[in-house]
């Protein structure tokens, strides 16, 4: 009987510091590039787009394309970054809490 309320504390305090290490994912910031850095974006931890910066030069031609997939990809880039690092911070807020078990992967519950 102990073991099992030493277990249920012990799931209360994780849950208590995924939602915390959940919380901090929306001041993550990361920017990704396109086109040796004429577009960049930035988004945060929670998958927001918080910003979007064009070279004067890319406004200065008819290529629209161009401009739309150079915006497509640094987006994506800048996915890609914030998702690495809110996978960190989930993982260094809630190290020791749960057992390594090889093959089981919880960063993909986030």
């Amino acid at each position: 009987m102990f073991d099992m309320m030493k277990m249920m504390g012990k799931v209360k305090e994780m849950q208590a510091k995924m939602k915390e290490a959940q919380e901090k994912l929306e001041f993550i910031e990361e920017t990704g590039e396109a086109g040796a850095g004429m577009v960049k974006a930035t988004v945060n931890g929670k998958k927001s787009v918080i910003s979007i910066d064009i070279d004067e030069s890319l406004l200065n031609t008819a290529d629209k394309e161009m401009v739309q997939d150079l915006t497509v990809a640094a987006i994506n880039n800048a996915m890609e970054k914030a998702d690495i690092r809110a996978k960190e911070e989930i993982k260094k807020s809630t190290d020791g809490m749960m057992p390594n078990i090889p093959g089981m992967d919880l960063g993909n519950l986030f």
